[in-house]
């Protein structure tokens, strides 16, 4: 499924978040990997806490040193410099990715809550947002290093939204490739966790609307009774949940309480302004999580 991963890396102690992820599915999927540096138009001379890399030569050094040190001998490992200064560093990573024809991109989201990082998003998201590759976000432990990554669980959030339901395969070779447990979970919402035209008829009609939740809640274990069964039979181990409340805080909560290695989940790829003001579950999750998210764009041509 996974050929040629591409992992973009600024410099700094937290964008090597990403590498142990590379390295793991770079193993389990028999593919190369390709290190990449974009050289940033006016850049700040720190990032993070690290020397900013501003010159070609400095950061073919260091991409070439962090390979050896990274990556098993038997995974193939490249590295490449953009050398040409750019103002758009998530353009430039999308075009490499369709240049280089990876088919995964692995990078570390730095934000993490604030109020800037839902606002103006961060470069991996608006990567997910212009490109059309699946996106592996990382998060750098809590003491600011490289994680450990596994794939033992997988977390899929669904919804009603049949172009989401696009996640499944992915999530399913994933569950083959590395021998790991799938856990579909869907989230309805209740009266007080309603938003948007749903909320305001909410207020009009509570009983209504309430009874309306609670047979989409029937409906949907039925439904995903059948998926659970229709996966065991696949041979996977496998487990489906209906929970209630807000979608993304549900979802986080419900991935630390399973103990779940990545959570993989189908988004339209919206972000910054567009992300606050839809709800963007996606955005929300990894604004909220340390958990790695496998991004799979949807509604693309």
């Amino acid at each position: 499924m996974f050929k040629h991963i591409l992992v973009p890396i600024d410099g700094s102690l937290m964008a090597e978040a990403a590498l142990p992820a590379a390295a793991f599915l770079a193993e389990k999927f028999q593919a190369r990997v390709t290190l990449m540096h974009v050289i940033e138009k006016n850049a700040p001379e720190k990032v993070h806490g690290q020397p900013h890399l501003k010159h070609p030569q400095d950061a073919e050094r260091y991409l070439s040193e962090l390979l050896q040190r990274s990556f098993p001998k038997d995974i193939q490992v490249d590295y490449h410099v953009h050398t040409n200064e750019v103002d758009d560093v998530a353009g430039s990573i999308v075009a490499h990715a369709a240049e280089l024809a990876s088919d995964l991109v692995i990078m570390c989201s730095h934000g993490r809550g604030a109020a800037l990082h839902m606002f103006l998003g961060s470069i991996a998201q608006s990567v997910i947002a212009q490109g059309s590759q699946p996106v592996l976000i990382t998060h750098p432990n809590e003491q600011g290093k490289p994680p450990v990554f596994s794939c033992r669980h997988i977390l899929v959030p669904l919804d009603d939204n049949p172009e989401h339901a696009q996640s499944l395969p992915v999530s399913k070779e994933l569950a083959r490739t590395c021998s790991a447990s799938l856990h579909l979970a869907v989230v309805i919402p209740d009266l007080t966790t309603l938003s948007g035209e749903k909320a305001a008829a909410s207020k009009m009609l509570p009983g209504t609307t309430s009874r309306l939740l609670e047979l989409t809640v029937q409906d949907t274990e039925k439904y995903f009774q059948t998926l659970e069964g229709g996966l065991r039979q696949e041979g996977f181990e496998a487990s489906a949940h209906v929970l209630r409340g807000d979608p993304a805080s549900v979802i986080v909560a419900a991935a630390v309480l399973a103990k779940i290695d990545l959570i993989v989940l189908g988004t339209h790829g919206k972000t910054g302004m567009d992300a606050f003001w839809s709800g963007s579950v996606a955005h929300r999750i990894c604004s909220q999580s340390r958990i790695p998210m496998l991004l799979i764009p949807v509604g693309k041509s």
